[in-house]
């Protein structure tokens, strides 16, 4: 244990090119900081600072002993940290953010994750805007699509496809369509992102894409499927929200062969050096329950 001392003292020392400054980081004396270096010193024989009355530096030596310590002294923090995490109970406020219609993802597996943590309280937001999780004070969001920031950790909670749909109400009045040029002669519903006023694509393998006729469009995936469930045209939405109903026959599905691949899920986090009980036990339960199966 003196060996360690020694070696976190020599570290902190290097690091703030000061005894008393590495006294302060380790909330210890300048003296006692200066001791077990000159411990650590005796004991391998070699001197690892220059010392003046003003600072101190690090010798030859002394710098090719502080690259291989530094990693050391780091690893050995890692690891008390995750001791420490792994122990601790999670509990408190959880901050999570979705897509609007991501509580189609989220709800079903939320009672059994209350019985597993009762003592963390989960406040939810759903919306399509882009929220900046680390600014709004969020814990955790879930994203669609690719992923930039280098301010946060992701993990991916898995693929999804696209499914273009009606109800057997408006498919008795138009002819089903067999391929995707077919689509310029139907009602479409349209997606239109918050954000940007961008219409979502209608992602298909045609080789110059069809004109969509407009009969309505809206900021929000849940008004696109209930129009579509009134019979009002054909929708372009991800199919684990029309599974249910597509099984029922309240919708039909079309042109299945001619989507092109899904977007994906993931689960992301600000980085920093600890992960909060409450934040890892929420990830990885949702890695765990594969929520889009």
């Amino acid at each position: 244990m003196d060996n360690l001392n020694g070696l976190l003292a020599f570290v902190r020392a290097a690091q703030n090119e000061s005894f008393a400054g590495a006294a302060e980081r380790m909330g210890i004396s300048a003296s006692a900081v200066g001791k077990s270096v000159a411990r650590l010193e005796e004991k391998l024989s070699v001197r690892l600072f220059n010392r003046s009355t003003r600072r101190i530096s690090l010798t030859d030596e002394g710098q090719l002993f502080f690259e291989r310590c530094q990693n050391i002294v780091a690893q050995l923090e890692e690891a008390e940290q995750e001791l420490v995490r792994i122990s601790a109970v999670p509990r408190g406020k959880l901050r999570i953010t979705a897509p609007a219609i991501g509580y189609r993802i989220l709800l079903p597996h939320l009672p059994e994750f209350r019985q597993r943590y009762p003592q963390v309280e989960l406040d939810l937001d759903f919306s399509d805007r882009m929220v900046d999780v680390i600014d709004e004070g969020f814990d955790i969001a879930i994203r669609s699509g690719e992923l930039s920031s280098s301010q946060m950790m992701s993990r991916r909670l898995g693929p999804f496809r696209f499914a273009i749909v009606g109800s057997p109400l408006y498919f008795a009045q138009h002819a089903a369509p067999q391929i995707p040029q077919h689509l310029q002669h139907h009602a479409c519903l349209r997606y239109r992102f918050p954000g940007t006023g961008q219409w979502q694509e209608w992602a298909t393998n045609s080789p110059s894409p069809p004109e969509l006729p407009l009969a309505l469009s809206s900021n929000n995936l849940e008004s696109i499927l209930q129009a579509a469930l009134q019979g009002l045209g054909l929708a372009y939405v991800p199919e684990f929200i029309v599974r249910n109903y597509v099984a029922s026959g309240e919708l039909i599905s079309v042109l299945e062969p001619h989507l092109k691949e899904g977007g994906k899920f993931s689960v992301v986090w600000p980085s920093s050096r600890h992960m909060l009980p409450k934040v890892r036990v929420f990830i990885d339960f949702l890695t765990e329950k594969q929520v889009l199966c």
